[in-house]
């Protein structure tokens, strides 16, 4: 690990414990750097790579990059095989998962409904907000008030919502769409 790498974690773990960046100072004493002229050529480094940024105050804020995880090639999860020494890609969550911040929001899935389409009681349905649906698509639809997730089917008596787990039934009455499932995130 590069000494800016080092940097960045510090500040990537402060950032996520207090929700804003240390001063110089304590950036110093984190990094064992004594020097206010030290710190800043670490600051201006990690500003020229994007990963900090001023906020019109004056005071250091997350960049562009700040928030990026490395993808790696790809895991078997079966067979073994050979590890490459590409570098890894570089992404942040949020860029991924989500493209219009505006109409998505994060639902906490209960129930287990829908355990036979990989989806579990605790995990994080990230949900596009739209007024419209496709057949097949992953559906939160709000039912006698109360939101639901599951499959957007249709048959000959119209349009369903169909669970992903034989226990259950489907759903045929009256039901609103709130938004499709774009993405999930589950925490081990």
């Amino acid at each position: 690990m590069t000494d800016d790498e080092r940097a960045l974690s510090v500040l990537q773990n402060y950032y996520t414990e207090h929700m804003v960046l240390p001063s110089y100072a304590a950036l110093g004493e984190s990094l064992g750097l004594s020097s206010k002229g030290s710190v800043s050529l670490v600051v201006t480094r990690l500003m020229d790579e994007g990963y900090l940024d001023f906020a019109p105050d004056k005071r250091l804020k997350p960049g562009a990059r700040f928030f990026e995880r490395y993808v790696f090639d790809s895991v078997q999860a079966g067979t073994p095989n050979a590890a490459t020494d590409n570098p890894p890609e570089a992404i942040t969550i949020d860029r991924f998962l989500i493209k219009e911040p505006s109409r998505t929001v994060l639902i906490r899935v209960k129930g287990d409904s829908m355990i036979e389409a990989g989806i579990f009681a605790g995990d994080l349905a990230v949900v596009e907000r739209r007024p419209s649906a496709n057949v097949g698509d992953i559906v939160v639809a709000t039912v006698e008030n109360e939101f639901t997730l599951k499959y957007l089917d249709r048959d000959r008596k119209g349009y369903f919502l169909r669970p992903a787990n034989a226990a259950f039934q489907p759903i045929r009455s009256d039901f609103e769409l709130f938004g499709v499932m774009v993405g999930l995130v589950r925490r081990l």
